[in-house]
């Protein structure tokens, strides 16, 4: 999975407001997320509809109370493996 700041484009506040379709379409074509800017500084963002879906997706699965659970049994775990040996069961050895 990519890091979500690289998913990142910029364009200003007049290029949305002229042509948010063309910029919403670019954003989509691209898999990112568009910071509108006015003056150099940050005013919003624009994301479309399939990279919202995949955000939401994720908060949703990080606030489930099963999958904190786990993250904090994980956590006290003391069992580490190495990357040979995940790649192992995982199949990809």
């Amino acid at each position: 999975m990519a890091q979500l700041i690289a998913n990142e484009d910029f364009t200003s506040i007049q290029k949305a407001q002229a042509g948010l379709t063309k910029v919403f379409k670019k954003a989509e074509k691209n898999g990112k997320f568009v910071r509108v800017m006015r003056n150099n500084k940050p005013v919003g963002v624009l994301v479309p509809n399939r990279v919202w879906e995949s955000f939401l997706e994720d908060l949703e699965a990080m606030s489930s109370e099963n999958y904190l659970k786990r993250i904090a049994k994980s956590r006290v775990d003391k069992v580490r493996y190495s990357s040979a040996q995940v790649k192992k069961m995982l199949g990809i050895a």
